[in-house]
């Protein structure tokens, strides 16, 4: 590769990076171009932390020879076993916990194989080996995203010559920055998703943002919360009200998201879900579809906590379809992505009656009317009743095994 061609892969990255391509395609176009200049990369990867409630973080692959998973996402590597193991044996580890910046291995000329993966690499005819890192400054950094990690190797018999190290010192740092601003794009989704929901998220990333603005939608409303819950936080050992809130969140809103709902708030032990169609039938047919998911969810998670002699509970459910403003609500500093209007205040006062009548699951005659026969038929009215803060008083449905068993 000569002079001239660096400013040419540079160019490619940074074209690359402004139209947004997948950072495994980053990793393999930049590998691949440069090889078409000379430059003999077998092998490339790169590495970075994100900002994820799951993983710590990305990898990408690349390798000039053997069909190896492109990308890949890997938990905490501060825990125990293997991970950590490999971790702390891996020149990414050795440069992370030091302060140089490169590390090389001449692994063919008698250099030692002191890192994971270097002896295999050997074995499969590497000759040279180089790992990187690019420390961000604490302005660049979110969460734990605070460098860029990357490996390249070669497979030429005579390994990566004094100028080829020297393209590559000058070309990896653009593509570190261009993997990066892609990451930040990620990050930005996998964070508005996590904390407004996927579709909330949708429209607040596609720019919909301003204070006051929404839209009038007609949507099947849920609200759920735990049966028991003030009683069994107040009676259960601290250290078991977190773990459980968490695994009776997860049946609920795994249930809406699998059916097709949108989880917009989460209210202590509360949920409120909305399900949009253009047929209000379908948006009511996928609110029943969640209950029946969230029922046999709950059937398994309760089984697994009464073996382990953990606190179980039930859910509350109240059902109900009608208009709500859909949008931004809120001061100048701080909105919020969410629904509002009588409807939000029904549906909450309908799984609040779940208590009273001794059912988990109450649906509103305007969410009866918009379901299939087959599905009506399934239901038993349970009286008529004033709703706290509603104008009108209204007959409430349940399923017809919607009693709750003491």
């Amino acid at each position: 590769m000569e002079h001239s061609d660096i400013g040419t892969v540079a160019a490619w990255l940074t074209e690359q990076g402004l139209k947004g391509v997948s950072e495994s395609d980053l990793l393999t176009g930049f590998c691949g171009i440069c090889r078409d200049f000379g430059l003999p990369i077998d092998r490339g990867m790169a590495l970075m932390d994100t900002l994820h409630p799951v993983h710590e973080g990305r990898a990408f692959r690349w390798d000039s020879q053997e069909d190896i998973e492109p990308e890949f996402a890997y938990g905490p590597t501060g825990g125990e076993g293997n991970s950590l193991e490999s971790w702390h044996r891996s020149a990414f580890y050795y440069l992370w916990a030091g302060t140089e910046n490169e590390v090389r291995r001449r692994i063919g000329f008698g250099d030692p194989k002191d890192f994971s993966m270097l002896e295999k690499m050997a074995k499969d005819g590497h000759t040279d080996f180089v790992a990187m890192v690019h420390r961000f400054a604490k302005a660049g950094t979110i969460g734990e995203m605070d460098c860029f990690f990357s490996h390249f190797s070669t497979r030429h018999p005579e390994g990566f010559s004094d100028h080829e190290m020297m393209i590559l010192r000058k070309l990896v740092p653009v593509l570190a920055l261009a993997i990066k601003c892609i990451a930040l794009g990620r990050i930005a989704r996998t964070i508005a998703e996590v904390y407004l929901g996927e579709d909330a998220a949708r429209q607040v990333l596609d720019g919909k943002i301003m204070r006051g603005k929404s839209e009038r939608i007609s949507a099947a409303l849920w609200f759920s919360d735990l049966m028991n819950y003030t009683k069994i936080s107040d009676s259960a050992p601290p250290e078991e009200i977190l773990p459980m809130l968490n695994a009776y969140s997860d049946v609920v809103i795994s249930a809406i998201h699998e059916a097709g709902g949108n989880v917009l708030k989460l209210i202590g032990d509360g949920v409120l879900a909305i399900f949009k169609a253009d047929d209000p039938v379908d948006a009511c047919s996928a609110a029943l579809s969640a209950e029946r998911l969230l029922r046999e969810k709950l059937a398994r998670l309760n089984d697994e906590r009464a073996l382990e002699e953990r606190p179980t509970t039930d859910v509350y459910l109240g059902l109900h379809i009608g208009d709500v403003f859909y949008g931004n609500i809120g001061s100048m500093e701080r909105l919020d992505f969410t629904v509002i209007g009588p409807a939000v205040n029904e549906v909450s006062r309908i799984a609040s009656m779940c208590r009273s009548v001794d059912f988990n699951v109450l649906m509103s005659s305007d969410f009866v009317a918009n379901i299939p026969q087959e599905a009506r038929d399934r239901l038993a009215c349970v009286g008529r009743y004033a709703l706290r803060g509603v104008q009108r008083a209204q007959e409430l449905y349940t399923l017809d095994t919607g009693r709750i068993m003491s």
